[in-house]
């Protein structure tokens, strides 16, 4: 199989080419060749282009694959509804199956427990990133048909990799800042009472069901939940985190701090989307559509060992450790006056 990725050095899209190279198909990769923490796997082909930009994306195709048809495509940095309009135009020609990379954040959050399905309503009036992968969605359907495309649409949730540690206020471009915080002793911020159930998936386990869907034909139209069954209260995830960086549970307990989640959007109004759009609401998903159509889709990896080989990777350079000095003084303040509340209300008790 002759496969596209738009994107490939991600922490999804890595898996997913390592998967794809492993398993004998022939891989092209789309890159502007900035990833560092992910480099394309040996036997890959790499055509440098900016995949928002059609008509980039168009000439690399041309010098690359000068009329060259795919077996699938895959669409990792697709963000912009505009963007997946203009893949229609540039693949109905070239690919025998369209994949479209969501999110299931896009998903109506509620105020009681509802596994959510491929047919749960797509409501997400706080994040930006989530109603445009929606939107790219409605285009992809009202285009795609009429091109000839096949296409499927995949909603990943919480994913996680090597290379990405995930707190409740995360940090994709320095993750080790948690970490840090943690063997320092500094305070860390864990929402509400951390009680909160949350769904996470390694990357290596994604990349089972998304790679097992390439031109399967009953994906075909279709939407698809892609996640495991794992879920972890935002204390238990903390936790892991902690027993991966070696403390213990006295040390994790001194430093666990529980702050409200208005109160974390108020020290950081930029994190408002993702908390309010997504992470303060409990997340469990109904996976039987993508069993059914992989069978081989058997979520492995628990986030205890996920987190043990993060930090692994991590300590294996130290150029990968960076921190954030700016979410560092945020966490601080917030830290100092949450604390300070609570000894003012202890002694007037």
């Amino acid at each position: 199989m002759k496969v596209l990725f738009l994107g490939g050095t991600g922490v999804i899209s890595s898996e997913c080419a390592a998967l794809v190279t492993a398993r004998g198909h022939e891989l092209t990769l789309v890159t502007r060749g900035r990833s560092q923490t992910a480099p394309p796997p040996p036997g890959a082909r790499l055509l440098y282009a900016d995949a928002s930009d059609p008509r980039a994306l168009r000439a690399a195709l041309r010098d690359g694959a000068d009329g060259e048809r795919f077996d699938a495509v895959v669409q990792f940095v697709g963000y912009e509804p505009g963007q997946i309009a203009d893949d229609v135009i540039t693949f109905a020609p070239r690919a025998r199956h369209y994949v479209f990379v969501s999110t299931a954040a896009a998903y109506r959050s509620f105020d009681r427990f509802v596994r959510l399905t491929e047919e749960t309503e797509q409501a997400n009036p706080h994040w930006e990133y989530a109603r445009k992968k929606a939107e790219g969605e409605r285009v992809l359907r009202a285009y795609a048909a009429d091109a000839g495309l096949p296409f499927t649409i995949v909603r990943p949730a919480h994913t996680y990799g090597a290379s990405r540690i995930p707190g409740y206020v995360g940090n994709s471009r320095h993750p080790w800042t948690l970490v840090d915080r943690m063997r320092r002793g500094a305070d860390i911020i864990i929402p509400g009472d951390g009680t909160s159930v949350w769904t996470l998936t390694h990357a290596r386990d994604v990349a089972v069901g998304l790679v097992g869907l390439l031109g399967n034909e009953r994906a075909f139209g279709e939407a698809v939940n892609i996640m495991g069954d794992e879920a972890l209260t935002w204390n238990g995830i903390h936790a892991a985190i902690a027993e991966a960086a070696g403390l213990t549970v006295p040390q994790f307990a001194a430093i666990s701090l529980h702050v409200p989640s208005d109160a974390i959007v108020a020290a950081d109004p930029t994190l408002a989307g993702g908390i309010y759009g997504d992470k303060m609401h409990g997340a469990i998903f109904d996976t039987a559509k993508l069993r059914a159509l992989v069978p081989d889709f058997d979520p492995r990896i628990g986030f205890d060992q996920g987190m043990r080989e993060a930090l692994a990777w991590f300590a294996a350079n130290p150029e990968r450790q960076t921190v954030d000095a700016e979410a560092n003084a945020m966490f601080d303040r917030l830290g100092r006056a949450h604390r300070t509340v609570l000894r003012e209300f202890a002694a007037n008790a």
